[in-house]
This record gives C-alpha cells, structure tokens and sequence, in this order.
C-alpha cells in the first residue's frame, strides 16, 4: 500500500481502513490534471531557486513520462496506490530516484487535489458549453424550417392559443443559452488557484503563486489558504448549474413524450432512439426521452448530497470532502450522455406538421383573436368574452371548430360578426399578427433567429466565452 505519509506511524493501516480511504478508484480521472499541475509546480520552484535547472528537467521529464506511458497503456493505474497524487510521485521516484522526492516540495496534498478538481471541472465547464452550442444549433435549424409550422400553444396543458413549432422551440433555445451563461459565470467566479496554499496556513517556501496560477490559466491566486483548501463552492454552483439543464431536458423530454403519444402524434421519434415492448409487437417507445427525464433525478442528487456533505465542516480541509468526487463526476457523464442523446434524437425526429395544425384549429386556441375581433368593432372586451364564450359552448356542441361555423351561426351568438371574421381568427392571422418582440409571429420569428444565428456564431470575444 503505496503512502505518503507513514513516518509519524508505527504500525500499517487496517486494510479495511485502507481501502475505505482510499481514492484511487475515482480520483484517477484527473490523471492529467495532476500531471498539469504538478509540472506547472517544479516550473516555478526552479524559477524561485528553489530547485536548480536539472532537477526541473528530470521531474518534467519523468511526469511527462508517466502521462506517456498511462495515455498509451504501457503503465496502469492500480489500487495499491491510495490516491492519484501518490501513484505520480511514487512512480516518479522509481523513474528519477531521490530527486523525485522534491517534487512535493511547498504543496500539500490539500492544495493538490483542490488545484486537480478545479482544473477538472474547468475543463468539463467547456466541454459541456459546447455540447450545448451544438444543441442550440440543432434547435436553430428546426426554427429556421417552422416559422409556419403552427400548433396549439398550452397553458395547464389545455389548448390556449396558437403558436409555431418555431416559437416553442425558441422558447428551449432561451433557457439552454441561459445554461451557458451559467457556465461562464462560474468558470471566472472559480478560476483562481489554490495551488501554494499548503495544507491550510500557507509555506515558508518564497513560492511565487501568481507565476504558478498564470502557467495553469488562472486569474490569478486565491486569496486565503484556509479557503482555499476548503473550498468546494464551485463544485456546488457547477451541480447546480447541471441540475438547471437536466431540468430543461426533463421539460423538454417530457413535452416529447407526450407529442409522440397516440394522442397527440405531433411527432415520430426515429426508430434509432426508440425501443419496442417484449410481449406487445405494436409499441415503439420513447425510452431515450424517458431515461433523460428519469436521470435528472440522479444529478439534482448529486447537488443535494453535495450541499449535504457540505453544511457541516469546519474549516480547513476534512475527509469528508473526498466525497466530492464521484458523485460531481457521475453528474458530468451523465449530463454529457443526456445532451448528447437528447441531441441526435431531436435532428431525426420527424413532425407532423398537419396533425398539430389540426390541432390547434380543434383545440379553440382562436378564441382569444375572437374576442379581439369584437373588441375591434366596439364591443366591451368583458362582453366580447362572455360572447366568445358561448360561441365555444355552441361549438362543442356542434362538434364543430370556430372557423366551421357558418355566417348564420356566427350571426346567432352576435351581430357584429362579419364575414371577415373567418379570416381574423385563421390559425395563419391569428399568428402572424403577433408581432412584438418575442412573439410567434413570422417576421418576429425571423428577427429573434438571427439574432440567434448572431449570438451563436460570434467567438464570444467581447460577449463571454468562457474559453
């Protein structure tokens, strides 16, 4: 059992014990981080006089070795190692002898693992913002091509008023460009390095930690060593931010869900992101749609166990804090997979632009366009909605739909209504004449998509990339 620590122990640990504390069976996905920071760390001792040139160059040389060796499987991570950091240095040392031992030097293991996390998910942060650019880009493209595909809108889930296929998407493609903000902002809120805070009181080495966090990408350096190595607020803010998007797919999963139900049949979700039913041949279900909506409770666990874990630790760095590890990288993956999934469902699915036109003209979500049809030729908007009303009433009586109704019976309930009528409550007028910023229709629709094509296709220079 391979320790950094044993001198002040006289005898070994439990093995129980051992395996209990040990955390080379997760945190062995920051592999890479460790090697980055650790060779960020002899850069600058050798810069502070701290290690002279050839013991830099012998570190560099043997970490660039095992990040070598481990990428191209010539060297394995085991579990006779406790943690990451002891499988580096200790195969380090086997590589360079004696001189290895330095490598160690003015850190902590508390600093160490806080800088691994932290460039962890910094490098996660980006790798999710850009799956989320390319759903934004498939949500584009479906907006472009239905700025006319219209369909009842809902509120309570009842028909409410018309809208397109163009403008529901839309609506999606705010709360997942939300999301990216969300990235951006705690990507510069955490992007400061821990690194140099020692254990939790800083080091009487002449460390330069600006030097250390600019060679890592940072800012700048923390500001307080007990913070510092105390510090899990970032991992809080990035679960929290994963659980916001898995609830924007859960949202949109189970809109789908419903779509493609036989009820509905807005939609045909593709066969490859469908499965069928073991005893009854006709089913084809929409078990990706579902798996998303039912994983999200997995990572709003992760939040919440974090926040947990969290609420009750004293300052500085306790054991406890281990526990960060699996469950924010559990809630990454399984972010990652949803996305992506979620992703290749929506660009083959295919809609059923009739049936939702249909829809919306049997779902009385005209209603509202009717009674501002009185309200135009001088009827009081309170008497024009109790008139509407029992025009409803009389159309589900008649089994009928607004605009199937004739002149005469459009006659019986009022006499204001004109033959124009059937054209200002038409699922085409009763859209395209919602023309303020946001709204369904067209030449809004066309306005609010480029200015999303803008926003997508900008480098984020001057508007907030986080990379």
């Amino acid at each position: 059992m391979a320790q950094l620590w044993g001198g002040r122990f006289t005898k070994d640990t439990d093995e129980l014990v051992y395996r209990f504390n040990a955390s080379i069976s997760f945190d062995q996905k920051f592999f890479s981080q460790d090697i980055e920071g650790s060779i960020a760390h002899v850069v600058m001792l050798q810069k502070q006089g701290i290690l002279t040139k050839d013991e830099k160059d012998a570190i560099v040389k043997g970490l660039t070795g095992i990040r070598d060796d481990v990428e191209s499987g010539k060297l394995a991570i085991t579990d006779k190692y406790e943690d990451i950091h002891s499988f580096v240095e200790a195969n380090l040392i086997d590589r360079i002898g004696d001189v290895g031992k330095k490598l160690h030097t003015g850190r902590s293991r508390n600093d160490q693992v806080a800088l691994d996390m932290k460039l962890y998910i910094r490098s996660e942060l980006i790798n999710i913002d850009d799956i989320l650019k390319e759903l934004l880009y498939s949500l584009l493209k479906i907006m472009e091509e239905n700025t006319e595909t219209y369909m009842p809108g809902f509120t309570h889930l009842q028909k409410a008023q018309p809208v397109t296929l163009a403008h529901h998407f839309g609506a999606y493609f705010e709360m997942f460009k939300r999301d990216r903000l969300r990235l951006r902002d705690i990507y510069h809120r955490m992007n400061y390095c821990p690194l140099g805070s020692g254990a939790l009181a800083g080091t009487t080495y002449p460390l330069d930690r600006v030097y250390t966090a600019s060679l890592l990408g940072f800012e700048g350096p923390t500001l307080n060593s007990m913070d510092s190595v105390a510090d899990r607020d970032y991992v809080v803010e990035f679960l929290s931010a994963l659980s916001t998007i898995m609830m924007h797919l859960s949202r949109f999963c189970e809109e789908i869900i419903i779509w493609n139900s036989n009820e509905y049949q807005f939609v045909e979700i593709d066969d490859a992101y469908s499965t069928g039913s073991s005893i009854m041949p006709q089913k084809k279900n929409p078990d990706i749609a579902e798996l998303v909506r039912g994983k999200t409770g997995r990572v709003y666990g992760a939040l919440i166990s974090m926040l947990t874990t969290l609420k009750g630790i004293p300052l500085a760095y306790n054991k406890d804090m281990q526990e960060d590890k699996e469950l924010t990288f559990d809630a990454i993956d399984t972010v990652k997979g949803c996305l992506s999934l979620f992703n290749g469902m929506i660009t083959t699915m295919k809609f059923r632009k009739d049936v939702m036109e249909k829809s919306a003209m049997n779902g009385f979500t005209n209603a509202t366009d009717a009674a501002d049809y009185l309200v135009n030729h001088g009827v009081p908007f309170r008497d024009a909605h109790s008139i509407i009303g029992k025009l409803v009433l009389t159309c589900i009586e008649k089994n009928k739909a607004i605009l199937d109704l004739t002149m005469e019976e459009f006659k019986e309930i009022s006499e204001v209504f004109e033959p124009d009528i059937y054209d200002a409550v038409s699922l085409k007028t009763c859209v395209e004449k919602r023309l303020t910023v946001g709204a369904p229709g067209k030449a809004a629709m066309d306005q609010v998509i480029a200015m999303e094509k803008e926003y997508l296709e900008s480098d984020w220079k001057d508007s907030g990339r986080i990379y």
